[in-house]
Formats: C-alpha cells, structure tokens, sequence
C-alpha cells in the first residue's frame, strides 16, 4: 500500500528516510556524499514523486521505492 508523505509528521518521515539510507549500502561513486546529502536527496525524490513510500502488511514495515515499481 502506497503512503502519501503528507501522512506522517516531519518526524517520522525524517526517521523512515534515515533509516532507509542507512542501510543502503558502501557508495562506490568517486565522490562521498553525506549523510544528511543523501537524506536531503531522498526527500526530495519522495516530493517529486519519483519515490514512494509503501506500507508491507506481511512485514508490517514501511519501505521507498521506485514510483515506477507500482505503475506498471
């Protein structure tokens, strides 16, 4: 099930968006980003629409994903 962004408070978004970079992985870019670089960039990608964020009921989690995944 997709989540609007516009339903969790500045809060718990900043918490799903942390916590989804951070476990991301190693960059293996020439450029190191930052943490809050990344987390910035995510939101922003959320905003656009670009991201979603989608609630599993068999794992009772939320995750981001690709809009993209879900149109097709």
């Amino acid at each position: 099930m997709i989540i609007p962004i516009e339903a969790l408070s500045r809060d718990a978004l900043e918490g799903v968006v942390e916590a989804f970079v951070l476990q991301e992985g190693t960059d293996y870019g020439e450029v190191e980003v930052s943490l809050a670089d990344k987390i910035a960039q995510v939101k922003q990608q959320l905003e656009q629409g670009e991201l979603v964020l989608v609630f599993s009921e068999l794992y009772q989690n939320v995750n981001i994903m690709p809009k993209q995944t879900f149109t097709a």
